[in-house]
């Protein structure tokens, strides 16, 4: 079993998603694959920026809801041959106007709670793993899309929310367990709690999901693909000649991601760290690239990879 977890810059076109085919279809070889999907870049903030505006009956959130469904529509034309497009955008306009009526709710209310925000936002996520999927089947990869918020259980700290392990752990490994398909696609970000309400695991949470299935299901090794090669000795939008590091203990890795390294999300670690599964940061645009291994103390230790210290500037390491 592995885990992979692809984050919104690596779906953001049609050639990034024959990436990930390639991907699903090497690894399918010698392993059951659950994929991990995050929202298309940047859908979040507009969700959010859509209910935002709604909570001061700013009627600007109609064009932020046109915008989402413009991109939403064109990255389906994209991904889908024509024959077979219908369904899939009529399913995208739903699931639009699903995201309209909470707006105008929001609207009518004046506020946003943090329960009608976790709910709003989850949307991201349902919808690009939902076309990523028709994609798949589209290829003719064999697979199941299976909905995360249905193991994945929290308490009611909308926003937030702290997962509850015996739970979740249980639901994964049984409904899991249940699937034959060698590939199952999985929404990243979004949970329930006991009554059912959608919750999320804040942002970045899609890293998150990855670990927890991946613990729950004594997996081999958890890959996130992104747009960098790994953990970087420092920002290379900042930085000049930086570094990929290769092999990282689970306790740097934390430490990193504390102190500004974007490309993993702080709590993913601990689920894959207690149960020593190699967590594995590559990149979809350079996918033959070693990327970053983040291990075990004892396996982690490299003669060429030494780290000396780790400042609090975000920009360095």
């Amino acid at each position: 079993m592995k885990i992979l977890k692809f984050g919104g810059s690596s779906l953001a076109s049609s050639h990034c998603v024959d990436t990930i085919v390639a991907i699903v279809e090497k690894e399918t070889n010698d392993h059951k694959v659950v994929l991990v999907v995050s929202a298309l870049e940047g859908i979040t903030d507009l969700l959010l920026e859509a209910g935002q505006l709604a909570a001061i009956q700013n009627q600007g959130y109609h064009t932020i809801l046109s915008v989402i469904e413009n991109r939403m529509l064109n990255y389906t034309r994209s991904l889908l041959p024509v024959i077979t497009q219908s369904a899939t955008l009529s399913m995208v306009k739903q699931y639009i106007n699903q995201i309209e009526d909470i707006c105008d709710g929001i609207c009518t209310l004046k506020e946003m709670s943090a329960r009608t925000s976790d709910m709003l936002l989850a949307y991201g996520e349902l919808i690009t793993s939902k076309v990523i999927s028709e994609h798949m089947r589209a290829v003719g990869i064999k697979h199941v899309w299976f909905d995360a918020r249905d193991v994945i259980e929290t308490d009611s700290n909308y926003g937030r929310a702290a997962v509850l392990f015996a739970n979740t752990n249980r639901a994964i490994r049984e409904r899991i367990g249940e699937i034959t398909e060698s590939v199952v696609i999985v929404p990243g970000f979004v949970a329930s709690d006991s009554n059912g309400n959608t919750t999320t695991l804040g942002r970045g949470g899609s890293d998150y999901t990855a670990a927890l299935f991946a613990a729950a299901l004594n997996a081999s090794e958890m890959e996130i693909w992104t747009d960098v090669n790994g953990m970087m000795t420092a920002d290379p939008r900042i930085v000049k000649n930086v570094k990929t590091i290769r092999t990282l203990s689970y306790h740097e890795a934390m430490e990193l991601s504390h102190f500004g390294a974007k490309v993993l999300y702080p709590p993913a670690v601990q689920p894959v760290m207690l149960k020593k599964i190699p967590l594995r940061i590559k990149n979809t645009f350079a996918p033959t690239e070693e990327g970053t291994l983040i291990c075990d103390q004892s396996l982690a230790a490299s003669p060429n990879d030494n780290i000396c210290g780790i400042s609090n500037n975000a920009h360095i390491v």
